[in-house]
């Protein structure tokens, strides 16, 4: 299976762009990995990059909003933590004896790509234009 970034996703903030298709290229690697069962620790490894990289992605998100005083910014933060945990709960099932399953891709497709993708485009992309209203208020 294949996630692929595409326009539906710009925020039009271009370091979160480009950190949004670092994340969606790597799930997308993920999942395909596991479908061509290239093992648990390899499924394990790609993991651990991903909550690496969305450990930085996310804190620089929230600088962001921090800088730009958004209103969102609690909510914004528990949605963060959330993907977190389900990152680190696909990691478990496969440190604790689990497989690359179908089931597994199931849910990286579901709880990992299809998240981030409602993520971007509902609370990222608010965060994008809050900011870019706060920056033009002859527009408001």
């Amino acid at each position: 299976m294949i996630v692929e970034f595409d326009d539906n996703l710009i925020t039009g903030n271009e370091m979160i762009d480009t950190q949004h298709r670092e994340l969606i290229s790597r799930i997308s690697q993920l999942l395909s990995s596991c479908e061509n069962g290239d093992g648990t620790q390899k499924a394990i490894e790609m993991l651990d990059y991903l909550m690496d990289y969305t450990v930085f992605h996310f804190g620089e998100e929230e600088k962001l909003q921090e800088e730009i005083e958004y209103p969102g910014i609690k909510e914004h933060k528990e949605k963060h933590e959330e993907f977190k945990q389900t990152i680190r709960s696909l990691k478990n099932t496969l440190t604790e004896g689990g497989e690359p399953t179908a089931e597994f891709v199931a849910q990286v497709q579901e709880n990992v790509a299809d998240w981030l993708i409602r993520h971007i485009q509902g609370f990222d992309r608010s965060v994008a234009e809050y900011k870019f209203m706060t920056s033009n208020p002859s527009l408001l």
